[in-house]
């Protein structure tokens, strides 16, 4: 298969599963137990492109975590914009299936309905995870080359919406006084507003980042250190 018929072939399974996105709670946010942060990290051996993926399940309430998982393989998909979940699926779901504790909702590193067809990583991934999931980018996905967004006030929990043609997309969100924002979108099963509060709840003193997907960060760029030092790259 050529890229083109890759491409191709991907759009019809975004369009498709995107019929299933729920815009709305699908879940008690007060019977949260177990969040689980989602990141991966990449790096090149020859011609070969090579990614960890890294899952951290947290305790809900204390933020401590319960238990970290990760799962390396080559990548088998090509870089192609707005297709990136084709080539992360695989080595989430490696991941996510050594967890011994069933995470209640999933927070990516990345985006979910900001995406131009509402299908970014957060929101392919929860089709598999059966799971409410959360987008969290720490920049800014421009979905359309040309909607900018607006700073929020510098106050924690100020926010303003990512509108494009007229549909709210994502929100920036305000997690500390005096640090840039973050991007939040909703991956699946979840309000937006629900979204951005569970955001500012599991955010630490230490990080504007909320603690699942900056402790999956934090692994993944251990992880990758340790395979390229394994490899003797």
């Amino acid at each position: 298969m050529d890229i083109n018929e890759m491409q191709e072939a991907f759009l019809q399974k975004q369009n498709e599963l995107r019929k299933g996105i729920d815009l709305q709670d699908g879940f008690d946010p007060d019977a949260l137990k177990l969040v689980a942060g989602v990141d991966l990290a990449y790096w090149k051996e020859d011609d070969d492109e090579w990614a960890v993926c890294c899952v951290v399940v947290i305790d809900y309430a204390t933020h401590a975590i319960v238990e970290k998982r990760q799962s390396v393989g080559k990548i088998e998909v090509p870089y192609m914009p707005g297709f990136l979940a084709f080539r992360e699926i695989p080595l989430v779901l490696k991941a996510v299936e050594m967890l011994e504790h069933v995470p209640d909702i999933y927070f990516f590193d990345g985006n979910g309905y900001l995406h131009p067809r509402h299908m970014g990583i957060a929101t392919h991934a929860s089709f598999y995870l059966k799971r409410p999931t959360v987008g969290i980018a720490k920049s800014y996905f421009c979905v359309d080359g040309k909607t900018d967004y607006k700073e929020p006030e510098n106050e924690v929990g100020s926010f303003t919406d990512i509108v494009v043609d007229g549909e709210t997309y994502g929100r920036v969100l305000r997690t500390h006084k005096n640090v840039r924002p973050v991007f939040v979108s909703v991956g699946n099963n979840v309000s937006l507003d629900t979204a951005c509060n569970l955001a500012i709840r599991l955010t630490g003193r230490e990080s504007h980042i909320p603690v699942p997907t900056r402790m999956a960060d934090l692994e993944t760029h251990v992880a990758r250190e340790n395979e390229i030092v394994n490899r003797g790259l």
